[in-house]
Order: C-alpha cells, then structure tokens, then sequence
C-alpha cells in the first residue's frame, strides 16, 4: 500500500488506514478517492497536489 502527502500541512493519506472520516474505509486506494478532494487538515491542496510518500 501507498502513502501520499500534502505538501503544505504535510497530512498524509495511506491507503492503507483510508481516511474514515473522510469516508475513505481503511484499504481505500489513492486511485479510488476522487480528483477534486482537497486535504482535510489544510483545505489548501486537492488530490493532484499530493506527493507520493517514500518510505
């Protein structure tokens, strides 16, 4: 599974926690939460900003 992170608040998104209160279920993949979702900490950037995380 893969991690992804904001590059202004640093929130990262892994797939394999999902992101529940987003409505994400653990296991979610980054290909399945839609383009126009925006980080939920900071607001700022959308799902194209991510990065991919390296471990």
């Amino acid at each position: 599974m893969a991690a992804y992170q904001c590059p202004v608040c640093d929130y990262v998104y892994d797939e394999a926690s999902g992101a529940p209160r987003e409505g994400f279920p653990a296991g979610t993949s980054w290909a399945d939460v839609p383009d126009g979702w925006c980080c939920p900490d900071c607001g700022v950037r959308e799902k194209i900003d991510f990065d991919p995380k390296v471990a």
